[in-house]
């Protein structure tokens, strides 16, 4: 028998991730496993380093940036009235493909629900997939929600 206790649904708080985390919280009623929300602020010094910079990007106040993250998860859980299902919500800093999966890991997460953007062409090519990145390196099964798919 398939035992789900903990499922893992990224959100950056776009329409489509709402698709995913209703159908992550629809799941965890069913099974009666925990929610745990996740928002990954991505970490731009990162993605510009100074390097190629012609003067140096003025630091970023990441600590703001998660904390309305929190706040972001926060009103989500009432905006979808999650407040039922008791919700962990949990704030990363850095690649979301990475942090996602770390998560994961680091959680003992048995499902990770998340929304793909449905981009194609060069628009996939040039920002990639996280929700690909998920599917190829997640320890544990992932459920895709792709836009309108509710």
């Amino acid at each position: 028998m398939i035992t789900i206790r903990r499922i893992l649904v990224p959100t950056d708080f776009s329409d489509c991730a709402a698709l995913a985390v209703r159908y992550a919280a629809e799941l965890a009623d069913k099974f009666g496993a925990e929610l745990v929300l996740l928002h990954v602020v991505p970490d731009t010094v990162l993605a510009l380093p100074d390097a190629v910079m012609p003067t140096p990007a003025p630091m970023t106040d990441f600590q703001a940036l998660a904390d309305a993250g929190k706040i972001g998860l926060a009103n989500l859980i009432t905006a979808m009235k999650l407040e039922k299902y008791k919700p962990r919500a949990e704030v990363r800093l850095g690649s979301p493909e990475h942090e996602i999966v770390a998560a994961v890991k680091d959680l003992h997460v048995d499902l990770v629900c998340i929304a793909t953007h449905g981009r194609g062409g060069i628009a996939r090519v040039l920002l990639g997939s996280v929700a690909e990145m998920v599917v190829r390196h997640a320890s544990c099964p992932v459920l895709t929600v792709r836009p309108g798919a509710c």
